[in-house]
């Protein structure tokens, strides 16, 4: 009879407890709840309830991982520059920004992050983030809040938002770790409250507000100019985000006067498709984090503010089994 060993290569692992990071197709014993357990792929997408935020806010933003996430920035009574790290379960305060402020565009990783412009006044501040504490930089071209951001600490891109005196704009600015460049390409719909994810040269900007409403449009920045894409099927402004260019995620959102989505949609580089698993708590300009298949939404306004921290497993995600006999 043909073993485990033969077919996929290796044998099937003891262990205490299940592992952190199993690939697809991974087999184990767990000798702790005596279980013969393997990873196989999420075939369907779910939102799961994860501990709360520390302190409720909203027109707040993420950087990082699903399990390795950062929210900082944000609103509740009054302006705020409180910093957050989850790590898959809870929620840790960390030191805030030297300016306070909300509405900021957000780069990088819980370890090295960046945030860019927004309200404390209305700023052109960038400040970048160790893993502990946040350090001044130079300061945005634009001055402005509502901006989507994408990219890494070291190579990040500002783009569209709200400037003086409250009108959306579509400038596009690099940032190469110590200074900020302003794109000859901007937005084709200028717009504030946009979601955005991707890379400095591969960027994706989809919905947000171009003063008259909300709007659905999605573009595509290649490094120099922006391209119109498919729109979202849910048109909204403040939406949370995740992923690449060509594999991205936007969820939640707000259609004014008052109303809040709890809508997800995927986007393959072409179109984006609802799915049929939404947020438990519909919310709009909360902080968004992580892949298509493994994202963080946490915080927003419902209205009211909210602490709600949830967490998306996609199709195509390792999913661990436990072997069953009956």
């Amino acid at each position: 009879m043909a073993e485990y060993k033969g077919i996929k290569g290796f044998k099937v692992q003891y262990l205490s407890a299940d592992p952190s990071n199993p690939i697809v197709g991974q087999t184990w014993y767990n000798s702790t709840s005596k279980d013969l357990k393997y990873t196989s792929v999420n075939t369907t997408a779910t939102w799961a309830s994860g501990n709360n935020l520390n302190s409720p806010r909203g027109d707040i933003v993420g950087a990082g991982t699903q399990t390795a996430a950062l929210a900082f920035g944000g609103f509740f009574t009054t302006v705020l520059g409180d910093t957050e790290e989850y790590n898959g379960t809870n929620w840790t305060t960390s030191n805030p920004f030297n300016t306070t402020r909300y509405g900021v565009a957000p780069a990088g990783t819980q370890t090295a992050a960046l945030a860019a412009g927004g309200q404390s006044p209305l700023v052109g501040n960038t400040e970048e983030y160790d893993g502990n504490s946040w350090s001044n930089s130079n300061p945005l071209n634009t001055v402005r809040t509502y901006i989507g951001g994408a990219g890494t600490q070291t190579a990040a891109l500002a783009f569209g938002g709200e400037g003086s005196p409250g009108a959306a704009t579509g400038a596009t600015e690099s940032y190469d770790g110590n200074s900020w460049t302003t794109s000859p390409g901007s937005l084709n719909t200028a717009r504030k409250l946009l979601g955005g994810c991707g890379t400095q040269t591969a960027a994706l900007a989809f919905g947000g507000d171009p003063g008259a409403g909300t709007t659905g449009a999605t573009e595509e920045y290649n490094g120099a100019t922006w391209t119109s894409s498919n729109s979202l099927n849910t048109t909204r402004r403040g939406p949370g985000s995740a992923g690449i260019q060509t594999a991205a995620l936007a969820f939640g959102g707000q259609n004014p006067p008052s109303s809040a989505s709890s809508a997800t949609e995927l986007y393959d580089g072409i179109s984006w498709t609802t799915s049929p698993a939404s947020l438990s708590t519909a919310r709009g300009r909360g902080a968004g984090a992580g892949t298509q298949t493994l994202a963080l939404y946490a915080g927003g306004s419902t209205p009211p503010y909210t602490v709600a921290t949830e967490e998306w497993t996609g199709p195509g995600a390792p999913l661990t089994k436990t072997v069953t006999v009956s």
